[in-house]
């Protein structure tokens, strides 16, 4: 269905992961990639195309250690803890800790349930991540979680079954390059017990490829194959990876972070939700709080309607949300993470057509209420802040309506509509129809992923508009999309305009509905103070100065005043300050009421 989806706008990824040096940065070591989208769907990626909604777990003897080492914690992603970047834990000592790991209250049945409740198709987990730790029965090396610890069993054996008892899907994490632990994995020990020399070859051929091997022999049929950080990995070595795969388990997804393009579907950045519709085959993995393995500190866990809004965002963009939780060590997924999930499921049992084989927004991007994905000749509004006054806009909708229902009740729930030029205005209860997420059904004399849409950006009378970056037209500056970690591990990724010119500007195409005032507000970072300018084509002007900050801040710059409904260019440009270290993410415009 996605595939088949009018897209406004193609967000472009590009991290090259055929890297020429081993010491490369954090950013290029996570894991984006550049691939070839996939553009058709075929029996083997139909589970992926039409499930849209699947568990990631981390879990490992870093569960155990839960962010903490020799009495010091480790703020972070908690699976890099043995890391020289973090605690710098030596695989002598690291080995040890197996001898302390006894997950005796791991239940597959218990994880594989709390799944399907939450309203996930499959469930992907890690056999092997970069500790080296292998959390299945392995015979390619005995650091492995049945010969290694007093637990003494194959978790990956049991949460197989229960998958495939319960009808979900399953796959495996496998980290391919970055192995800490055994001799000539990258970032490991560079050489043996006896102290001869121990090169990649020696890793890739006595553990990596045998360890695949065992996953895809072992299992049953599995469903997806999740490698990570290809890094500076040899072209022909992937290649191998990847024809094992095909020769044992043929109906098995690959994400792209196998790498050179071998992927199935492009898995974007850690915690990346897109801001505008991709195009082909991907997927959004995020996680439940910060860290992806259990931390003892981390309880920064999302609630059910944030994991829902990132969930249908996804889903808008066009794409698949993996959605990861990090069980301890003792095997138990914490209670605060499993009730946001419960509760996020029995929303979608009300509304799984939001959710399951749905297409992408023909708006391209989020509208400022909430968001839009698609079925047959249906718009599924997903309405996460309602309307006080009473009304909903969509902006730019050419198609003719036939009619619109809210969702939820025994029996939907007719409302009133009308087209006022281009716009949809649509007359709701004061009160939402669900506490989570309202949901209204806009049914069309055309099939949802034909409808015609115009790509100006609505200015509402009743919400604020967010013009973001990504949509403007930038001339005489540079407009790039920047990473950058909160903690380590926390990745926050937006795209800003910076190194202005003189006549730099960056503007932006918008659909007024109701002419009149409006606050305008600009989300900008730099240093010292920072005039900036904003015009309109019909000759309106913004003009203020504000001290920048070093993080991302709204600042208030004046009433804009658009005298006449319809469409107008609203611009931005830097007028004084310091132009090669100021950047511009966001502005917002908002109705005076």
């Amino acid at each position: 269905m996605k595939l088949l989806t009018t897209v406004i706008f193609v967000f472009i990824l590009s991290v090259n992961f055929a890297q020429k040096n081993k010491d490369q940065s954090m950013d290029e070591m996570w894991g984006e990639s550049i691939v070839t989208p996939v553009t058709s769907v075929s029996e083997r990626n139909k589970l992926f195309d039409e499930s849209n909604f699947g568990m990631f777990i981390h879990w490992g003897l870093y569960s155990h250690l839960a962010g903490e080492w020799e009495g010091k914690t480790y703020y972070g992603i908690g699976e890099w803890l043995m890391s020289s970047r973090v605690a710098d834990i030596s695989p002598e000592e690291y080995k040890e800790v197996a001898k302390a790991f006894n997950p005796t209250h791991f239940s597959a049945m218990d994880i594989a349930q709390l799944a399907k409740d939450a309203g996930m198709k499959y469930i992907i987990i890690t056999s092997k991540h970069h500790e080296g730790f292998a959390m299945f029965d392995s015979e390619v090396s005995d650091f492995n979680i049945v010969d290694a610890t007093p637990f003494g069993r194959d978790p990956m054996k049991e949460l197989s079954k229960a998958c495939d008892e319960l009808g979900l899907g399953f796959g495996f994490y496998y980290s391919h390059n970055q192995d800490w632990t055994a001799p000539g994995g990258f970032r490991g020990p560079d050489h043996f017990d006896d102290g001869s020399p121990a090169t990649f070859n020696d890793y890739f051929y006595n553990k990596c490829m045998p360890q695949v091997k065992e996953i895809c022999t072992n299992y049953g049929d599995i469903d997806f194959i999740w490698f990570d950080t290809p890094g500076d990995m040899d072209k022909h070595m992937v290649f191998e990876l990847a024809d094992l795969v095909r020769e044992l388990q043929p109906n098995a997804m690959m994400c792209s972070r196998i790498g050179y393009g071998l992927g199935d579907y492009n898995t974007l950045g850690d915690m990346e939700v897109p801001p505008v519709n991709v195009t082909g085959l991907w997927e959004a993995c995020d996680t439940n709080n910060d860290s992806w393995s259990y931390a003892w500190y981390d309880s920064n866990f999302k609630g059910s309607k944030e994991i829902l809004h990132r969930l249908i965002s996804t889903v808008a963009r066009g794409g698949t949300y993996l959605f990861n939780v990090g069980p301890n060590g003792m095997g138990e997924i914490p209670e605060a993470g499993v009730k946001f999930l419960k509760a996020a499921g029995q929303w979608i049992k009300k509304y799984p057509q939001v959710v399951y084989d749905a297409g992408a927004s023909p708006w391209g991007h989020a509208l400022p209420w909430g968001d839009v994905t698609t079925q047959d000749h249906s718009l599924f509004l997903s309405v996460f802040d309602w309307p006080q006054d009473g009304k909903l806009y969509l902006p730019g909708i050419n198609s003719e309506i036939l009619s619109a229902k809210i969702l939820g009740g025994d029996s939907p729930e007719p409302i009133t509509f009308e087209k006022n030029d281009d716009w949809l205005v649509l007359d709701l209860p004061y009160e939402p129809a669900d506490a989570s997420v309202s949901v209204i059904e806009v049914q069309l004399n055309t099939k949802a992923d034909e409808i015609e849409v115009d790509g100006a950006l609505g200015v509402y009378p009743n919400h604020s508009t967010l013009l973001l970056t990504e949509l403007a037209e930038v001339t005489g500056a540079e407009k790039a999309s920047i990473r950058w970690m909160e903690k380590f591990g926390e990745w926050k990724k937006t795209t800003q305009v910076t190194q202005w010119q003189t006549d730099g500007k960056a503007e932006w195409t918008v659909n007024v509905k109701s002419p009149g005032y409006y606050h305008i507000n600009l989300n900008h970072k730099g240093e010292g103070r920072l005039a900036w300018r904003i015009v309109t084509d019909e000759g309106a002007l913004v003009q203020n100065q504000q001290r920048a900050t070093e993080a991302y801040q709204f600042h208030p710059m004046g009433v804009l005043q658009f005298k006449e409904a319809g469409k107008h260019r609203v611009t931005v440009s830097l007028v004084d300050g310091d132009m090669a270290t100021s950047s511009l993410k966001s502005i917002s415009i908002e109705p005076i009421q």
